[in-house]
C-alpha cells in the first residue's frame, strides 16, 4: 500500500472523493473551493494536498508549498483509526478538543456550524477509508 498522503494516495482519494456524492456533489452545491492539506502534526508541512473546485477533487499530490486553505494534521494511527471506524459529529468536537484532530490553517468553528459544509466533511473521513493503492 501507498505510503499516507504520498502522491499516489492522493490521487486515489482524489478518485474516492470525486465518485462520493455526499461530498463531490454537496461541496458542487455550495461552489466549495479549497486546498486541502493533509498531514501529521510534528511534521513542518503537510504531506498531500486535495484541490477542490466547485466541489470537485481537481487535483492531488504532494505538498509542494502551496497555499492552503485548510491543513489537517493528526498522528498516522489516528488517521487510521478514523478510516476504519469513521468518526461522526460527535468524536469530530471530541478530536478537536483533545488535540488528536489539528486544523493548523482552517476555521474548525465555522466549518462545523455550517451543516452544507460539516457534513462532507465528516464523510471525506471514510472516504479516505476506501482508499487502496
Amino acid at each position: 500500500m501507498a505510503e499516507l498522503f504520498s502522491e499516489a494516495w492522493m490521487q486515489a482519494f482524489k478518485e474516492a472523493w470525486n465518485a462520493e456524492p455526499e461530498l463531490a456533489d454537496a461541496l458542487a452545491k455550495i461552489d466549495f473551493n479549497s486546498v486541502i492539506g493533509y498531514g501529521f502534526p510534528d511534521a513542518n508541512q503537510a504531506a498531500g494536498i486535495l484541490v477542490v473546485e466547485a466541489g470537485k477533487a481537481v487535483k492531488a499530490t504532494a505538498y509542494q508549498g502551496e497555499a492552503l486553505d485548510w491543513d489537517l494534521r493528526a498522528k498516522p494511527e489516528q488517521w487510521q483509526k478514523w478510516f476504519k471506524d469513521g468518526i461522526g459529529m460527535t468524536g469530530l468536537g471530541m478530536a478537536f478538543v483533545s488535540g488528536k484532530l489539528k486544523f493548523k490553517v482552517g476555521d474548525y468553528a465555522a466549518m462545523i456550524k455550517d451543516p452544507r459544509m460539516a457534513g462532507p466533511f465528516i464523510k471525506s473521513f471514510s472516504v479516505m477509508g476506501r482508499v487502496s493503492v
